[in-house]
């Protein structure tokens, strides 16, 4: 790759200047697992004004759907996990889900130019519950798309998790897909490239970090500072180009190598663990952005890479089963401000852009009344009823506010409860232990929150605590049983 002469340079320089031509814009995921979403068409102007050129849902939701409309923006829309069984078992349900929720909104002006058939479907975590529906769904929205007349302007994909393929050896050269799916994947992989569908799969070296304490920290990065893996001729000195090429080969040594690749998901979480932090999420997002924009692409797979940045805004209500960092992957906080600088190579700022005319709640917080004692027995579970019906995963080790004191944490509990159900008085009692302030709690990297006005008319928005005083009833409840033990 070092030795292509004055054409790959050209190349290059070409690339760089005319980024938007050699790798179709960057993207980004839109997620809506948030208790206080930014309303949709604010969202739009904040990814037209970072020059994003494509947008990923998980859904086909129709708050998200409308902004969308004559915005310009490329639109990969998302089929949910628990759809597939009955897409698969429906030509009829698929043609409907067709219907409603891609010809009418491209007949409404939006640019919709993929259908992401479930997500990351066959992870290992799901113990096989989506091996029979996918493909036989995938069909079906194929069949429904042709149908439809729709199906050389919108493609069918499936977001697939780097696990369905592996490496016996490490190096990308013995890459294939994983021994318990092969036969499923060729046949899908196949299905793919009949007709001219991409392959899209989601690629995070924070994961491996996160799994394994040994794994190299360098070698998440593209600085080029690690110990390369060594693969014939070829030196990797990053995980991304590694997996990507892993993916590569095994596409290459099945009779598929030629079939297009779609990034659907690469980030770095900023909150939630040790090695998740601004620092390392600008570090990895800026290098993997200077990488592609070079266009310079994989040593096995060169040439633009198409990508969607997970993800553009904090999601305080996804799951934390795999872990804290979950609801902090969003380059932007859940109220749209950048979260450090980044530069995308898509404006002439040169930075991001934060999301415009956001509305907030009044300056108030909740915090534990400083003529409380510590150890009254009601704040122990005060403070878990507080975490489990609100977000406290900026606590902990090395995360944004570890370095609370014991007061410190109790508050910042007490105000996401109080924050995440619109402020109500209600929610900042806890048995008289908590109280109203003015005055802001933030300290160093602690950032107290106060939450935005949310769009009440948006069809994501999930349903919040509203009934404080049963739930003031069910927390003395709680302690009273707390007393008892």
């Amino acid at each position: 790759m070092g030795n292509m002469g004055w054409f790959s340079v050209g190349f290059r320089m070409i690339c760089w200047l005319c980024f938007v031509v050699c790798v179709g814009g960057i993207g980004a995921n839109w997620g809506t697992q948030t208790s206080h979403p930014i309303p949709p068409n604010t969202v739009v102007q904040m990814l037209k004004n970072n020059g994003f050129q494509k947008v990923k849902l998980f859904d086909a939701d129709e708050g998200l759907l409308n902004a969308l409309k004559k915005s310009g923006l490329e639109v990969m829309v998302g089929i949910p996990n628990d759809m597939l069984a009955v897409l698969a078992a429906s030509m009829k349900a698929a043609q409907n889900w067709v219907s409603k929720n891609v010809s009418e909104y491209i007949n409404d002006g939006v640019n919709i130019r993929y259908v992401a058939v479930g997500n990351e479907p066959f992870l290992q975590t799901y113990n096989g519950s989506f091996l029979q529906t996918t493909f036989p769904a995938l069909q079906n929205v194929q069949g429904a798309l042709t149908k439809a007349g729709l199906s050389s302007q919108v493609k069918v994909t499936i977001p697939l998790n780097a696990d369905v393929y592996e490496s016996s050896s490490g190096r990308p050269s013995d890459g294939d897909f994983r021994s318990d799916i092969r036969d499923l994947m060729l046949a899908i992989v196949k299905f793919l490239s009949d007709n001219a569908a991409p392959f899209t799969v989601n690629i995070y070296p924070f994961i491996s970090l996160y799994s394994d304490p040994n794994f190299p920290v360098d070698y998440a990065f593209f600085e080029g500072n690690s110990s390369p893996v060594i693969d014939g001729t070829t030196s990797y000195t990053n995980m991304f180009d590694a997996n990507h090429d892993t993916l590569i080969w095994a596409l290459k040594k099945n009779g598929y190598g030629n079939l297009p690749v779609i990034v659907g998901e690469i980030g770095w979480p900023t909150d939630g663990d040790m090695n998740a932090n601004p620092q390392y999420a600008q570090r990895f997002n800026q290098g993997f952005m200077n990488h592609i924009l070079l266009g310079q692409g994989t040593p096995v797979r060169p040439g633009p890479i198409d990508a969607y940045l997970f993800s553009l805004i904090d999601e305080d209500e996804k799951s934390i089963q795999p872990g804290n960092f979950e609801r902090h992957w969003g380059i932007f906080t859940y109220d749209g401000l950048p979260k450090y600088q980044l530069n995308l190579g898509t404006t002439k700022a040169g930075g991001l852009v934060r999301a415009m005319n956001v509305q907030y709640l009044d300056k108030k917080w909740c915090v534990l009344k400083p003529s409380v004692n510590l150890d009254d027995s009601r704040i122990a579970p005060s403070v878990s009823y507080a975490c489990a019906n609100a977000d406290c995963t900026s606590l902990g080790y090395n995360t944004s506010c570890g370095n609370l004191d014991a007061q410190g944490n109790i508050s910042y509990a007490f105000n996401s409860f109080y924050q995440k159900n619109d402020q109500d008085a209600v929610a900042c009692d806890f048995s008289n232990l908590a109280t109203i302030t003015e005055k802001d709690p933030t300290t160093g990297t602690c950032r107290f929150e106060i939450m935005i006005v949310a769009d009440s008319g948006m069809s994501w928005n999930l349903p919040r605590v509203r009934d404080h005083r049963a739930l003031l009833v069910l927390s003395v409840f709680l302690q009273v049983i707390w007393t008892l033990l």
